[in-house]
């Protein structure tokens, strides 16, 4: 449906020249989202093996929940201009790395890694990059996990490889986060620099309640 509002748009602005030209970009960008929904699906499919498994062995789950998302095709086309880049479907694959992305909230800051470590080790995923913004922060007070991986999906006739972005985080990270971009990006108001410094402070307080609850686990699991 909204790649079908998107289409109606835009053709409805176009001149009689550009009509065939809008019409092969949506229908390019059909198959973009079919192609990339599939690489999403693969690797959600991945990580709940890898939950299940832990459950088995462990009796515990390491995933609390699994989001993922499609750019709309506005986004992509806003993207594309943004960075000066051609408008088309190849254009798209070859220059944009978050066109599906994953994000997977886990219970602790260990379950993180661990989940890392196993989808940068498969040898059917390629890792292409990983940013630890656990470790190293954003000025903002952001933690995450981001990696892109590179995920083959077979179609009937041929083999792709599309990338996928995974973000990586811990409910508490995951709660200010939401919150976060929601004050910064949901309100069309300026954040002040003093609430600014409040929200990196709370980023701070949340992270160490991180470790203090990694620590109450490790030290509950040797009991």
């Amino acid at each position: 449906m909204e790649e079908q509002n998107f289409y109606l748009e835009t053709i409805g602005h176009a001149t009689d020249a550009d009509r065939d030209m809008v019409e092969t970009l949506f229908f390019e960008f059909l198959e973009l989202e079919h192609l990339y929904e599939s690489a999403s699906e693969i690797v959600k499919t991945q990580l709940n093996i890898y939950d299940n498994e832990f459950s088995m062995k462990f009796q515990r789950n390491p995933i609390h929940g699994i989001e993922s998302r499609i750019k709309s095709p506005q986004s992509i086309v806003q993207k594309l201009q943004k960075k000066g880049y051609p408008l088309s479907a190849q254009s798209a694959q070859k220059h944009l790395m978050d066109i599906a992305g994953i994000r997977v909230v886990c219970y602790y800051i260990n379950d993180i890694y661990a989940i890392a470590e196993l989808l940068s080790t498969r040898d059917d995923f390629k890792l292409v990059k990983i940013k630890d913004y656990i470790q190293n922060p954003k000025p903002s007070g952001y933690r995450s996990l981001h990696m892109i991986v590179m995920v083959p999906v077979y179609l009937a006739t041929t083999r792709k490889e599309v990338p996928v972005e995974i973000q990586i985080r811990t409910i508490a990270m995951d709660f200010w986060a939401s919150l976060e971009h929601q004050l910064r990006y949901k309100t069309n108001s300026i954040v002040p620099d003093d609430l600014r410094a409040e929200l990196h402070e709370l980023a701070g307080t949340i992270s160490q309640t991180d470790l203090r609850m990694q620590s109450i686990y490790e030290q509950i699991n040797e009991l």
